[in-house]
């Protein structure tokens, strides 16, 4: 006979995790920046990882002190109780610093940053790295953006390669962490190789791994293009509509944390402005829902 009283019950909870590529301070920036803050109270992610996003610290301020006046990261998380963590992808000098953001509801543990290859194309770029205290467990959760032009997809393919062997050196499978997440704006399809190889669906030099695309996975709506051309922003560079942003888990584990759902674009309302309409970005962003169990 079963005494159900003791038997374990699990109680599914979900993590909203969301990503967008904040274009610096191009455009109206004032004006952008109220719009972003706005849809970010109503989306209410507990993890948002944020792109191109901009510091202005002198360099003889060690440990630098971000701040909203200096920091965009700060500026767009003040008063919502987030945590911030920082990756230097470009440093324009005199104190100006360039790189990917990671704002979080949980305690930073830990947080590194990883400069990835292909500097030598022109562009530098970083993978920010930052273990979390989450009530579920400690989660790693890595926020990069890969090089931009259209036709640098061998580099792409290289910085994709080293950001998952990173993912697997500080996150290893069987160690005990809650799914790692990786997200930001990769700047290719999902037919390229370089995210190809991220999906499993692409092998490289003898290697393959698997995180889902929750996009993929959750079966969002539509093509989900995050650089579209009914973004007056982004149509003014001529680009094809393009799905570029994402959000990947190396999951669901055995457990079924990590499991997507509600994937959907985020950050893609627009609102008048003083000179015409205004779009919180270039980008559009992507949200999900992460699940997570908890044991009772």
């Amino acid at each position: 006979m079963v005494d159900f009283a003791i038997l374990e019950t699990t109680r599914l909870e979900k993590l909203r995790v969301a990503t967008l590529n904040i274009w610096n301070k191009s455009g109206p920036w004032t004006e952008r920046l109220a719009s972003i803050r706005s849809q970010l109270t109503a989306l209410s992610p507990d993890l948002l990882g944020l792109q191109e996003v901009l510091r202005f610290v002198p360099d003889e301020q060690n440990p630098p002190v971000p701040a909203p006046d200096n920091d965009q990261a700060s500026e767009i998380a003040q008063g919502f109780g987030y945590n911030v963590a920082y990756g230097v992808a470009a440093d324009y000098s005199g104190g100006l610093k360039f790189g990917n953001a990671l704002l979080t509801r949980y305690k930073i543990l830990d947080s590194r940053t990883f400069r990835l290859p292909g500097a030598d194309s022109g562009e530098t770029r970083s993978l920010l790295y930052a273990l979390l205290e989450t009530p579920w467990g400690r989660l790693p959760v890595f926020v990069t953006h890969l090089n931009w032009k259209l036709h640098h997809g061998v580099v792409r393919t290289k910085q994709a390669v080293y950001a998952a062997e990173r993912i697997f050196v500080l996150a290893p499978v069987g160690a005990d962490f809650l799914p790692p997440i990786l997200m930001g704006d990769f700047n290719a399809g999902p037919q390229a190789d370089e995210i190809r190889y991220l999906k499993g669906e692409h092998v490289i030099d003898g290697r393959s791994v698997y995180f889902a695309d929750v996009w993929d996975y959750a079966e969002g709506q539509g093509p989900g293009h995050t650089y579209a051309r009914d973004n007056a922003y982004a149509l003014e560079n001529g680009e094809p509509n393009r799905r570029i942003d994402y959000i990947f888990v190396r999951g669901p584990d055995r457990e079924m944390r990590g499991q997507p759902s509600n994937v959907r674009l985020a950050f893609e309302q627009s609102v008048p402005g003083a000179d015409g309409t205004v779009w919180a970005s270039d980008h559009y962003g992507v949200v999900c829902d992460l699940s997570m169990t908890v044991k009772e």
